[in-house]
């Protein structure tokens, strides 16, 4: 009977065993299954080079950034998705942006193109980036922007064209902006800015401007005015200076007040453009007509004085005088 009994002890602790597993029992059946789901995520979220969700030749975080900086890239790398949030393709070879050079990444909210020696971007380079905020094209070699450039980008809120050789920026190129806080255009070639540019960035409040040749002429007065809205840090507002004209050589741009543009030519009110526009048709009509009866006039009196020329022998010839031998066998 004992060993019976001994026997059948262990078989009923096998057989709640077997019913009720021990968690330390579970832990070891489930530990290679947790591991290799994590090790599956994790290879998934880091976007090895070549995967769907990475770019070529570019390594890829967690979060969406693709970092392509310093790979010696000419172009745009393919392969872009949704999924990417962040693209870094500083210190590239990237010269040009041909259209929809971002195609796939309509997600992207930031955008690095520092030094690639760029030097032309298409109109429609950036159409299919509504939702990016940031956007850098310091340090390259950008001389002009073609209009419609940026307007795709409603959502952008800083843009840098830092260290390039523009030397003029049109309001067309940037467009309408109206969330746009911070623009950066310091060491370029600009003598002023175009009327109209900064109207159309209602949100602007960091502008970045040393480093360029302004002439404080007429064409700077939007720029001055603008300037003197929005108060600037006192050592960032003296390096603002002025190198032509002579008389106004290395003085700050915020010195200018309206009374130092009062020379320049104001803008028509809507009532003065509505009497040139009435009167000028009205004018150019009677001046025309004036013309032309003056050139009547002078034609008749060519005429006349031609016709009175040619019949000036024949009136001597039928009319003889005095002297003449007709007369004298008259007489």
């Amino acid at each position: 009977m004992g060993q019976q009994a001994l026997s059948s002890a262990p078989m009923r602790s096998l057989s709640s065993l077997s019913r009720w597993p021990s968690p330390m029992l579970l832990l070891l059946l489930l530990s290679p299954w947790s591991v290799w789901a994590q090790l599956s995520a994790a290879a998934t979220s880091s976007g090895t080079p070549g995967t769907p969700d990475c770019p070529e030749a570019c390594a890829c975080a967690p979060g969406g950034q693709a970092n392509c900086s310093r790979r010696a890239l000419p172009a745009v790398p393919a392969g872009l998705s949704r999924r990417v949030r962040a693209l870094l393709l500083d210190h590239n070879r990237v010269r040009a942006l041909p259209p929809g050079a971002f195609v796939g990444a309509g997600t992207l909210l930031r955008l690095d193109l520092r030094e690639n020696g760029l030097r032309w971007v298409h109109a429609r380079a950036f159409w299919s980036l509504g939702a990016l905020q940031q956007l850098d094209l310091s340090a390259n070699q950008l001389e002009a922007l073609a209009p419609g450039t940026f307007s795709p980008l409603r959502a952008l809120r800083s843009l840098s064209l830092a260290g390039n050789r523009l030397a003029r920026l049109e309001p067309a190129a940037l467009g309408a902006l109206p969330l746009l806080y911070a623009l950066s255009l310091q060491d370029n070639e600009l003598p002023a800015l175009a009327r109209g540019l900064l109207a159309g960035l209602p949100a602007l409040r960091a502008l970045r401007l040393r480093g360029n040749p302004w002439v404080c002429g007429c064409a700077l007065r939007p720029l001055c005015s603008w300037l003197r809205r929005h108060p600037r840090p006192a050592p960032e507002a003296e390096t603002l200076l002025c190198v032509l004209p002579g008389r106004l050589t290395l003085r700050p741009l915020t010195a200018l007040t309206d009374a130092a543009f009062s020379h320049c030519a104001q803008r028509l009110s809507p009532r003065d453009l509505a009497v040139v526009y009435a009167l000028g048709p009205v004018s150019f009509l009677a001046s025309l007509a004036a013309c032309l009866a003056l050139g009547s006039v002078l034609t008749a009196c060519r005429t006349r004085r031609c016709r009175a020329t040619a019949l000036g022998p024949l009136r001597r010839a039928l009319d003889p005088g005095p002297g003449s031998p007709a007369a004298a066998a008259q007489d």
